[in-house]
């Protein structure tokens, strides 16, 4: 506790500031918040060493905590009432972003790691994904580095263009929130896109992206299984994480019981400090130095992911609404 007790508490420390700045400013997200002061130190401050231990806990285990807390926000009632039509479109989003990421990685001589890893950011639900996908391959740090800094930068130009592109198209309450759910990266950035839409988009939006959230099980489990059968991950993790596991149990408890607003608040605000804190230390772990070193092909392929994210699910729920 000694060792990890200054980057552990510090961590948290800078989550639970981020949740006060959005709970005083909501249009600021507290994981975006996060992340970018993460990477603002790292990039301008010489972190002392001793920080090194505990952030690398707030990355993992307190990451996986949140996720699991996660869980508890998504009730599969709300889901499945969106239409079967709207839940398939979900799953072709998903599984077809992330194949098709891989494959254009391929093409553009990217590693398979960090197209995997790209693919999971860009078609589930951003950096949480990148961070939950990483124990079930082969990678490089650099490479999970790469593809949350991908996330950010993406991620943040979406808040902007796909309420400014809903709005030209002129697609009704929605609609506009089917797409702004099914593209937008992050969970965060789909609550600020919907907010500055307004109207009914935002709750029909967030329902869409925890829909999106939900594939980051069968997506780590088929990962694990495809790297069992290639021999790249024997050893390295299970074929269903303990933190998977206790995400999908959290959202059977949310359909099962009806949880007091009270105690949904609670898990909802330690869900929220959790993933605020280690949006922070893996904040912490870019470098724009390793941007430069990464070359301009990931983020090529960032650009071609996020636009065939867009288009599956664009198409997918105009034909479902």
């Amino acid at each position: 506790m000694k060792r990890v007790f200054p980057g552990l508490a510090a961590s948290l420390a800078v989550g639970v500031v981020c949740v006060l700045i959005n709970r005083m400013i909501p249009e600021v997200s507290a994981l975006l918040l996060a992340i970018i002061a993460g990477i603002v130190l790292a990039n301008t401050v010489k972190l002392p060493a001793v920080l090194e231990p505990g952030t690398a806990i707030a990355a993992k285990r307190v990451l996986r905590i949140g996720i699991v807390l996660l869980g508890f926000s998504i009730v599969l009632d709300d889901i499945v009432a969106l239409g079967w039509g709207v839940v398939l479109t979900v799953i072709v989003t998903v599984f077809g972003g992330l194949t098709g990421t891989v494959l254009m990685g391929r093409w553009l001589r990217v590693s398979r790691s960090q197209s995997i890893l790209i693919g999971a950011g860009f078609s589930i639900c951003g950096a949480a994904a990148v961070a939950g996908v990483e124990s079930s391959i082969k990678r490089k740090d650099s490479e999970v580095a790469a593809a949350i800094g991908l996330v950010v930068l993406y991620g943040t130009l979406m808040i902007g263009l796909v309420p400014l592109v809903l709005g030209m198209a002129g697609f009704d309450d929605r609609l506009s929130g089917l797409i702004a759910g099914a593209t937008i990266h992050e969970v965060a950035q789909v609550v600020a896109a919907g907010g500055i839409m307004g109207g009914g988009v935002l709750t029909v939006a967030v329902i869409v992206k925890l829909a999106r959230v939900l594939m980051l099980a069968p997506v780590i489990a088929a990962l694990g299984l495809i790297e069992r059968g290639r021999g790249g991950s024997t050893t390295r993790a299970p074929l269903m994480p303990g933190f998977v596991a206790g995400f999908i149990l959290a959202s059977i408890v949310a359909t099962a019981v009806t949880i007091p607003d009270g105690v949904s608040s609670i898990i909802s605000l330690v869900q929220t400090v959790c993933l605020a804190a280690a949006m922070f230390a893996l904040g912490l772990g870019i470098r724009f130095a390793a941007f430069r070193q990464m070359g301009f092909r990931p983020v090529l392929l960032g650009a071609l992911s996020t636009l065939l994210v867009c288009t599956i699910a664009t198409t997918g729920m105009i034909i479902a609404s």
